[in-house]
């Protein structure tokens, strides 16, 4: 019993640096693996445009009006309304009244 149980055990120690090199003759045949670490952060933006909204005196310098409303595929504005384009919105303003009748998210 001695005896195989010595023969298994030094077998064991010849056959190891075979099975390591196989192994390590793998890695180089397979391209690196390079890793890459992203950090996505996200921002919440809350619009604070609202249906029912009067835009104050203040407001409009950062709107641009919205002529070609076809092209942002926007339905053509009602009698006494423009489309205009807030940051990324685009808003149904009533030009007399100022107040938001309609409000369509950027795309």
């Amino acid at each position: 019993m001695k005896k195989i149980f010595a023969a298994l055990l030094s077998a064991s120690f010849l056959l190891s640096p075979i099975v390591a090199s196989q192994a390590s003759a793998d890695d180089f045949r397979r391209p690196p693996v390079i890793e890459k670490k992203v950090i996505v952060k996200k921002t919440v933006v809350r619009p604070h445009w609202k249906k029912g909204y009067r835009v104050n005196a203040g407001e409009p310098r950062r709107f641009h009006n919205v002529n070609d409303y076809r092209r942002y595929r926007l339905a053509p504005p009602p009698r006494g309304y423009q489309w205009v384009r807030a940051d990324n919105d685009f808003l149904l303003i009533g030009i007399t009244s100022g107040v938001i009748s309609s409000i369509i998210a950027g795309r």
